[in-house]
């Protein structure tokens, strides 16, 4: 099957309102509400995430047009300068090219940027591109992507819940719910005493048979994980702690999934980058499940790379929430057995699309479930809503 090839590549910036870059919240919003952080030893930069900068780069919307017009398109974080990668380097690997060459195309992004890559802004640069890839050969061929990746294992996805309202999230259907861990080791003893006592009010509120997760967004050190773990596991049954340590510790991971209790899950890898970094978690093993974000680590090209050995390994796979790109992902894999969904209501007490107002026809869990019919729209079954502020600053 000949397909039309890509003429044009464009990379333009969104910023505020939320969207892929859903740090960029307004005041008051639970995602920006005293959470520890690496910076969290500076009391400067305690109360809010934003004020060290976590939504200076905004969002990324990556397009690809083809010869007869066809438009596929994703949207990740980091602004103006993925954009400026993209326009100014990725770009001519792109142009002139069939979208049936994506494993070329990936390999030769990647390796012409490793001098000044690997990981961070340039992979979420890639990811961009390669979702926006995956995204056009599905609208070209007429598919959705899930069915180019092998098609559904499952009928629907089953979600948990990234919220501060876990009580909420089983209202609504949800199998779990993971909470943001508001102290870190610079408030000591009593900060310590806060997260034990807000994880049993809300065991309290949601009964012993739904799942609690603690997302520590890279704070603690391993002391501090350690106990942490224990007293989260003996009082209140914790299901598991995310991410509890720098994204570069793979000894600290290692250790710490020495010393966690028996039954009590580590997990980490949102933000880890490449089935190199993935290699490292697991050839340690750092972890007891691997959280990649398909908009940070590669894309579904390299997702699919690190999946395969995550299920040679016999290692559980839960992307990290990033809507319907790891959706029609998670839907294809037997290693994938549910799906994070993040809770962007300010409250969070409702349901409401994760990348609004960017992505159009975006579907949301009912009673914490998609069917895997709602995934059938060719591509990745959304559009770009147009009526955003799209800035392309790099225009070519």
């Amino acid at each position: 099957m000949s397909l039309p090839k890509i003429k044009h590549v464009r990379a333009f910036v969104v910023r505020g309102g939320g969207g892929a870059d859903y740090h960029d919240q307004g005041e008051g919003h639970w995602i920006d509400d005293h959470i520890a952080t690496p910076m969290a030893r500076y009391p400067e930069y305690r109360a809010s995430r934003q004020s060290f900068g976590i939504n200076v780069l905004g969002t990324l919307v990556v397009e690809l047009e083809a010869e007869d017009g066809t438009i596929g398109f994703a949207v990740t974080t980091g602004g103006e300068p993925a954009a400026y990668i993209v326009e100014k380097h990725l770009a001519r690997f792109l142009e002139g090219r069939s979208p049936y060459e994506f494993e070329k195309i990936w390999d030769q992004m990647y390796f012409s940027t490793q001098y000044y890559g690997r990981k961070g802004l340039v992979i979420n640069a890639i990811s961009g591109v390669d979702l926006a890839l995956w995204d056009l050969l599905g609208k070209l061929r007429g598919e959705p992507v899930y069915h180019m990746l092998g098609g559904a294992v499952r009928d629907e996805l089953q979600f948990y819940a990234t919220g501060a309202r876990p009580d909420i999230a089983k209202e609504l259907g949800f199998i779990g719910g993971k909470l943001p861990l508001h102290h870190g080791p610079a408030e000591g003893l009593e900060g310590l005493e806060k997260n034990i006592a807000l994880l049993a009010d809300m065991r309290a509120k949601c009964g012993d048979d739904f799942w609690l997760m603690y997302d520590c967004w890279m704070s603690l050190d391993l002391d501090y994980a350690t106990r942490l773990a224990h007293r989260a596991w003996k009082e209140c049954g914790l299901k598991w702690i995310e991410e509890a340590l720098s994204p570069d510790d793979y000894w600290g991971y290692a250790q710490l999934k020495k010393n966690a209790p028996k039954g009590l899950l580590v997990t980490t890898g949102e933000h880890e980058a490449t089935r190199w970094g993935f290699r490292m978690l697991m050839d340690m093993e750092c972890c007891d499940i691997i959280q990649p974000d398909v908009g940070w680590c590669g894309g579904v090209t390299e997702l699919t790379k690190i999946a395969n050995y995550a299920d040679s390994k016999g290692v559980m796979m839960v992307p990290h929430g990033s809507s319907v790109y790891s959706y029609h992902f998670v839907i294809t894999r037997h290693n994938s057995p549910f799906a994070e969904f993040l809770m962007m209501h300010p409250g969070p007490t409702e349901v409401v699309p994760m990348f609004a107002p960017q992505l159009l026809g975006e579907p949301v869990p009912v009673n914490g479930r998609i069917r895997a019919s709602e995934l059938d729209k060719p591509g990745f079954g959304v559009e770009l809503n147009r009526d955003i502020a799209l800035h392309r600053p790099y225009s070519r």
